[in-house]
C-alpha cells in the first residue's frame, strides 16, 4: 500500500496498525515520508529517534567494511566528510549546469526528457542557482573550505557517488586539497565488489563515515545530508557545517569578477555560517506545507535537550 504521506500518529493507529495485524507485513511503496514532522506526541518522536539512530543497523557485511574505513581515516588523525552532491542524475535531474560545457549540458537535458517521470524539463539553470537550489560545483567548494579556514593538509573524505565529469571536474579541489580520500582509493577493488552495483549499500558506507567524522558538510541537502545532519545533532551536535548556498553564489560571483578581494570573500563566508555549525536551533514548522518545514529527521530537537535524555531512558 502506498501510505499518505506526511500523515499523523492517528492514521497509523487507526488505519495502518489493523492492516499490520491482519497480514503481519505490510510494503510500503511510492513513499519517502511516512510521518508528520510535527504534531506528533513527545513520547512517539523520541521512539522515533531510538528508531533512527539506535536501532536501525546495516548488514554486518556493510558494518563491518564501514567501520575499517573509519578506523583507517581514524588513525590518520582528524577528517572533514564532504557530502559532493555532483552525480550526473542529480545535475540532469535539477537542471543545474553551472560549470559544464555545452555539450555536458546538452547531455543532461536529454537524460532529462528520457525519463518521463522527471516531470520538470525545462530549467533555468542559472536562475535555480542564483536561489541556492543547485549544489556548488567542486571549484566553488574549493574556494569556499579555503575561505572556511580549513588548511591545505585537511584530510577531506568525499561521501558521493561518480563525480560527474570525473577526475577534470575534482582537478581544481585536489590542487587546493591533496588529502582528499574515497571509499574506493582506501579499499580495495575485492572489498568493494560485493557492494559495486549497488548504490544505496555504497551510500551507507559513506554515510557510517559521515557520522564518525569530525566535520560533516553537505554540499547540498538531500535526503542522506537531512538524517546525517539529524544523527550528529543527536549525538552530541558533531560539527555539521550547513552551507547557505544563495548567500555563497552571491559572494562567489562577486569574488570571482572582481569586486571582493581574498580577505572581504574569506570574512564574508565565515561570517555567513558563524551560526550554521550544527548548534541546538527550533526545528521550523511551516502548517499546511510539510516539504518546505525543516524536516524531523534532520532536527529531531525533542530528543536532543538535556531533559530530553531522561525521557528517552523512559521510552527505552
Amino acid at each position: 500500500m502506498p501510505p499518505i504521506s506526511w500523515s499523523n500518529d492517528t492514521y497509523y493507529l487507526k488505519r495502518v496498525l489493523p492492516l499490520a495485524r491482519k497480514h503481519k507485513v505490510i510494503h510500503f511503496n511510492k513513499t519517502d515520508a511516512r510521518l508528520s514532522n510535527n504534531g506528533i506526541p513527545v513520547h512517539l518522536q523520541m521512539l522515533r529517534c531510538r528508531v533512527n539512530f539506535e536501532a536501525l543497523r546495516f548488514t554486518p557485511q556493510i558494518e563491518a567494511l564501514g567501520r575499517k574505513l573509519i578506523s583507517t581515516l581514524q588513525r590518520s588523525g582528524e577528517f572533514v566528510v564532504l557530502h559532493l552532491r555532483y552525480e550526473m542524475d542529480m545535475l540532469s535531474f535539477s537542471g543545474c549546469t553551472h560549470g559544464c560545457s555545452d555539450k555536458e549540458t546538452e547531455e543532461l537535458t536529454r537524460m532529462r526528457y528520457a525519463y518521463p517521470w522527471w516531470k520538470e524539463k525545462e530549467i533555468d539553470s542559472e536562475s535555480k542557482r542564483l536561489q541556492g537550489l543547485c549544489p556548488l560545483t567542486p571549484e566553488e567548494i574549493a574556494l569556499v573550505l579555503k575561505a572556511l579556514g580549513f588548511s591545505k593538509d585537511t584530510l577531506i573524505y568525499i561521501a558521493s557517488g561518480e563525480i560527474y565529469g570525473g577526475e577534470r571536474r575534482l582537478a581544481a579541489l585536489k590542487a587546493a586539497y591533496p588529502n582528499l580520500v574515497r571509499k574506493e582509493k582506501l579499499l580495495s577493488s575485492d572489498e568493494l565488489w560485493p557492494f559495486q552495483n549497488h548504490s544505496t549499500q555504497m551510500a551507507a558506507l559513506d554515510y557510517m563515515v559521515s557520522i564518525a567524522s569530525n566535520v560533516f558538510i553537505p554540499s547540498y541537502d538531500g535526503n542522506m545530508a537531512r538524517v546525517v545532519e539529524g544523527h550528529r545533532r543527536y549525538s552530541g551536535f558533531r560539527k555539521t557545517i550547513l552551507l547557505d548556498r544563495t548567500k555563497l553564489v552571491e559572494l562567489l560571483d562577486h569574488f570571482q569578477g572582481g569586486s571582493l578581494s581574498w580577505d572581504e570573500f574569506s570574512a564574508a563566508v565565515k561570517e555567513a555560517h558563524q551560526y550554521r555549525m550544527g548548534q541546538p536551533t527550533d526545528r521550523r514548522a511551516i502548517p499546511g506545507r510539510p516539504k518546505e518545514e525543516d524536516y524531523f529527521y534532520a532536527n529531531p530537537q525533542e530528543c536532543v535537550g538535556s531533559s530530553s535524555m531522561g525521557r528517552l531512558r523512559d521510552v527505552s
